[in-house]
């Protein structure tokens, strides 16, 4: 079992499952990180959450390795473990005891300055459907109505916006 604050080390040697899953963790890890630090908005929470995620994936990675889609287990894994946590920690934390989470105001600038960087990278008409849709919560019929175009178009839109941000997050 691994002692909390421990780094995952991986074994040498030249087995080639061992090469094959040090590919796929140099491929995904970064990735995996700027997910992960997007959700939580903590990058020591996002560093432990991918180290649990790859360890759970490297036990397994016999299996893994001949799946359809390696990538998208390992971002499933990661958030259900996300929300495992957040669960737990809401069912400790019961309803007495408020959770007084003390903020870093850097990281919170840091985040912000991220996701506007993200942002300013889609075009204006994918940017206003993708924040009346995931942020404000309107269906396509009525973001449709406030922009002025079908909504079809209001989902093409927010379709091309969020695979426009899945590529910025990616490694160069």
């Amino acid at each position: 079992m691994q002692a909390e604050g421990e780094v995952v080390r991986l074994p040498e040697g030249g087995n080639t499952a061992t090469r094959d899953f040090r590919s796929f963790f140099d491929d995904e890890h970064r990735r995996l990180f700027k997910t992960l630090y997007f959700v939580t908005g903590d990058a020591q929470e996002a560093a432990d959450l991918m180290q649990e995620s790859f360890l759970k994936i490297w036990e397994r990675w016999d299996r893994v390795d001949r799946m359809d889609d390696p990538v998208a287990y390992l971002f499933r894994i990661a958030l259900n473990g996300n929300r495992m946590q957040l669960r737990a920690a809401r069912r400790h934390a019961g309803k007495r005891i408020p959770l007084g989470l003390a903020r870093d105001e850097f990281e919170d600038v840091e985040l912000r300055e991220d996701v506007r960087q993200l942002l300013a990278a889609l075009t204006p008409r994918q940017r206003a459907a993708l924040l009346l849709l995931d942020l404000y919560g309107y269906g396509s019929e009525e973001a449709g109505a406030i922009l002025g175009v079908r909504p079809s178009t209001v989902r093409a839109l927010a379709s091309q916006g969020r695979a426009a941000l899945r590529t910025a997050g990616r490694p160069a």
